[in-house]
């Protein structure tokens, strides 16, 4: 037995395990409600660029991989190496634009993310739909016959 009560401490690799399950890809993390975020360190500063909040994971790793790509060119680690477009080049770097410009690629994401998922459920066969709750019923709709 160990003198220090048979504790020892996680080695680096063993800490970065925990770290990829809490967090599936680099530069966001996950709020207590379920909502990803994505947040950059701006170099050489203590600052940070707020790159957004989104429904999934992979739209808060693609804004991230804008960011950085900008923010330190293409020897930058990425989440997504392939996935990076050549939709132009951003002449001011500034953390604005940047924002600006990672926020429109993860919202792109996600809207695509949101409609693969709609598209993907299964149909029950019912026709669903919103009634207003403000209107009265007409006695053409009415259930009871």
């Amino acid at each position: 037995m160990e003198a220090d009560g048979g504790y020892s401490p996680p080695s680096s690799g063993e800490k970065r395990k925990k770290r990829d399950v809490d967090k599936p890809y680099r530069g966001i993390r996950m709020r207590k409600w379920g909502k990803w975020v994505a947040e950059i360190r701006e170099p050489n500063k203590r600052s940070r660029i707020w790159l957004g909040s989104y429904s999934s994971p992979i739209a808060a790793a693609r804004a991230y991989d804008t960011a950085v790509f900008y923010l330190r060119g293409p020897s930058a680690h990425l989440n997504f190496p392939d996935s990076i477009g050549d939709d132009g080049y951003l002449h001011d770097l500034s953390s604005d634009s940047i924002r600006k410009k990672a926020t429109e690629v993860g919202a792109k994401v996600d809207a695509l993310q949101s409609r693969k998922t709609e598209s993907t459920e299964s149909y029950s066969g019912r026709v669903c739909f919103n009634p207003d709750l403000n209107e009265y019923p007409s006695p053409e709709s009415s259930d009871e016959n």
